[in-house]
């Protein structure tokens, strides 16, 4: 039970808030739904992160501001992994920066098989 308390003071109940009920319910919801993903709340930021849970060199994390967006980026980052079944190092990630579009996914260039990258970044 939740309560102050001081000695010599009697026993006070105080409400116990639970802050963004909502929200916390739609990120159990969508854990829920979604067996290879674990899916969280960020109280201080406000937004929705989701983990892969599957074997790759990378982690591959998204996150939104809805639990809706956030589920658009789960399947966009399991279609680039449909796409890209290989071993290969594949990050799905949301841009933070300001004037962007919340949610877009970025795909990590990855190199050739002998790990040269051309003068612009690309696997050469």
């Amino acid at each position: 039970m939740t309560g102050r308390h001081r000695d010599g003071l009697p026993y006070a109940p105080v409400y116990r808030r639970v802050w963004d009920g909502p929200a916390r319910a739609e990120a159990e919801r969508i854990n829920q739904s979604w067996a290879d993903w674990t899916v969280l709340y960020s109280l201080g930021h406000r937004r929705f992160y989701a983990m892969a849970g599957w074997d790759n060199p990378r982690p591959v994390v998204v996150e939104d501001i809805t639990g809706e967006g956030l589920e658009e980026r789960m399947r966009e980052a399991e279609m680039i992994r449909a796409i890209r079944p290989s071993p290969m190092p594949v990050r799905a990630e949301v841009s933070l920066r300001r004037g962007e579009p919340s949610g877009v996914a970025v795909v990590e260039e990855t190199a050739s098989t002998d790990g040269r990258r051309s003068p612009d970044g690309r696997a050469a």
